[in-house]
Order: C-alpha cells, then structure tokens, then sequence
C-alpha cells in the first residue's frame, strides 16, 4: 500500500526553476489519462510562481510544498498569507491552493500539517482554501460534474479530493455555484419585457468597450470593478499592477462583442465579459506553447463552442435599476448571433449572493456545477 511508505515534505524556492518544474508538472501524474483534464501553460505556470513576474507577490507571501515517498512526487500544496484579505476582512484567515495529491490520506494529512504549520507561525487563525492566492483567481473545489471538462478559469479535479479534504477535519465555509444556457433555450419573456422596460431610461447607455479609448474605458472598469464586488464574501481589492495583470491577459482571449458597459447619466454603473473557452484550444497544447502548441491553439481557438461570462457586477448605486437584466439578455442575444456558440456558463456565482443567483435562475440558467471553500481552525 502506498501509505506504508513514509511521507517526507520539502519546501519548494519560490525562485528555484527547477524546483518550480517539479512542482508544476506534477499534476500530469494525477491527470494523465483524464480526458477531461486541461493541461496549464508551464511558462505561464513558473511566471506566476515567480515573485518578480507577478504582483501578488509585492503585498503578500506564499510557501510552497511537495509531498515525496522516497525520491517520488506524491502530492503539493501552497500556504499563502494573503495580506490584502487581512486588512479588508481581519479575520485571521491563511490559505492553501493548488493542492493535488495521490488517493492517500497519509500523504494529504502530510501536506495540510506543512502548510498549516507554515500559516500558524506567521500568526493567522485558520486554513481556508482552495484558493490560488485570491479569490479574483481560480477558486474551489470541484464537487460534481465531473465527466465535463472545466470552462477556462475554473477549477477541475478527482471526485477523491473532497474526501481527502474533509479527511482532515476541514468543512464547508461557502460554496460556488456554476449556471448553463444553451443556445437552443430563450429568455423568458418577462425577463425581455423587464430589459426592454429599463432600456427606456435616457440616462441608461449600455454598449460595447471602445478598444480606440482604451485606457479611459480602463479606468471605467476599474471604477466598477473596485465596487461591484466589494461587499462579497471574501472579496479583496486588486492593486494597479494586480489590475493591469489581469486586464492584460483577458485583452488576449476576451470576445469583443461580448464586452459591455452600462453607464447612467454618463457614469459607468456595471459592466459584465464572455471570454470564449480557451480551454478548448489549451487542451491541443498539452501544456506547452512550443514548437507546436501555439499552432495548434490558434487552429483550435477557431472551432471553440462555448463561453463562459466570469463577470457581471453593478455598483451599489445603480442595483435598483434592472441593469443586470439588460446585461444578461444583451449578452445572450449576441453570443447566440455568433456561429460557433452553443452553450454559455455563467460562472461563478457565491452561494451567499442571493440576488445573482435569483436573477440567473429568473432568466431561465440551469445550475450545472458546484464548487467548495473549506476552513479548519488552526489549534
């Protein structure tokens, strides 16, 4: 049996490439034959591991951690002190993420020891997770619908891992709920009458980001960004640089038509975004850009079918106005003109956020997934 053999944890250097290898291609163990599995990018995987390259790392820290029975990899996991979430939520909270392990509980036990350990030293009162560093990255764990391959930016893994979770003593602090609409369903017609009712408004603007103004529709953004979601569980701001990241590598991959701002009174007021699902195209690359990965993307990305809308928020001050409805009817209505589309998630939606959750299942949206954030205090 596999837990026979002694578990051994040793730190991973942050800015040790080889070392980072090791780290980042372990899960080609765990998933080497599941066909619903998308292999990460490496060169994007070490650039965000590496504090020079990504601006987590000027405000907060992470260790990070692999488990071995001799001299093979059997599991990893990070600790992260996410100081932005301390100073908004002050609650002590510390975090893992990027846990994969073999099906052994004698090797997960080890990797949680490590990390809470890592976490009680630094002061913090709990291990929440799974987290990738904030919850503005890839969040939770993955706890049905696992014969469908992850939509891009979503988490995917065994159905043995929640196990292994809760195997040591971690539960439930809030699920992440997944919805789908397919092309063939419309809306309902009242929800229409309610989006075409609120479009009577002359101060309401909803329309598409203007990629000739740019940095102003930017700054747009950032307005409703910092406030949409700040009353959120769990929610942390992002810094300018954090910001710019992000901004960056979603300009790559969003849909230009699918990209709106609402403004009222010529105030940005919400705004939402379809990214289509790169992982269709990701999966070609096996993880690796070159020599032909980066073709093979760019001839998949083509074909890809579905789209996923990470982003739908409206500041405080504009919630009242039906405003979310017009961006979820103008959203579908357009992806529908679009050839290749067949099927849109909306995703993810905090269980605790009761409005968003009633106005997707109003407009007609199937609940598809469920993921998890668990918690264990830290004695």
């Amino acid at each position: 049996m596999a837990g026979s053999v002694p578990v051994s944890i040793r730190p991973i250097e942050l800015g040790n490439r080889r070392q980072l290898k090791t780290f980042i291609k372990f899960p080609w163990r765990i998933y080497g034959d599941d066909p619903n599995w998308v292999p990460p990018l490496i060169l994007d995987q070490l650039h965000f591991f590496t504090p020079s390259k990504n601006p987590y790392f000027s405000h907060s820290t992470a260790q990070l951690f692999m488990a071995f029975q001799g001299d093979e990899p059997v599991g990893r996991i990070s600790a992260h002190e996410n100081n932005q979430h301390i100073q908004v939520h002050n609650d002590g909270a510390g975090f893992f993420g990027f846990f994969e392990c073999i099906d052994d509980h004698a090797v997960a036990n080890a990797l949680f020891d490590a990390a809470s350990t890592w976490l009680w030293g630094r002061g913090l009162k709990t291990l929440r997770g799974p987290v990738s560093f904030s919850m503005n990255h890839e969040v939770g764990l993955l706890l049905d619908a696992f014969d469908e391959p992850p939509l891009i930016r979503m988490t995917y893994n065994p159905p043995y891992y929640a196990g292994l979770i809760e195997g040591h003593g971690l539960r439930k602090i809030q699920d992440l709920y997944a919805y789908v609409m397919f092309e063939t369903e419309e809306i309902p017609e009242r929800l229409r009458a309610i989006s075409d009712l609120v479009l009577e408004d002359p101060k309401l603007v909803v329309r598409t980001v203007e990629l000739r103004d740019f940095k102003n529709e930017m700054e747009r953004i950032k307005k409703i960004y910092a406030e949409a979601w700040s009353e959120n569980w769990g929610a942390v701001p992002l810094t300018e640089e954090e910001f710019d990241r992000i901004v960056g590598e979603l300009r790559l991959i969003y849909d230009r038509d699918l990209f709106f701002i609402a403004e009222y009174d010529g105030e940005p007021a919400g705004m939402s975004l379809v990214l289509p699902d790169m992982n269709q195209a990701l999966k070609k690359a096996g993880g690796r850009l070159f020599p032909l990965g980066l073709l093979k993307m760019l001839w998949c990305r083509r074909k890809i079918n579905s789209w996923r809308m990470p982003i739908l928020g409206v500041r405080q001050e504009h919630r009242l106005r039906g405003i979310e409805v017009v961006l979820c009817c103008r959203t579908y209505d357009v992806a529908k003109r679009n050839r290749n589309y067949r099927k849109g998630e909306l995703s993810w939606i905090l269980e605790s956020n009761t409005a968003a959750n009633a106005v997707l299942k109003r407009l007609g949206a199937r609940r598809s997934k469920t993921y998890r954030i668990y918690e264990k205090p830290l004695v």
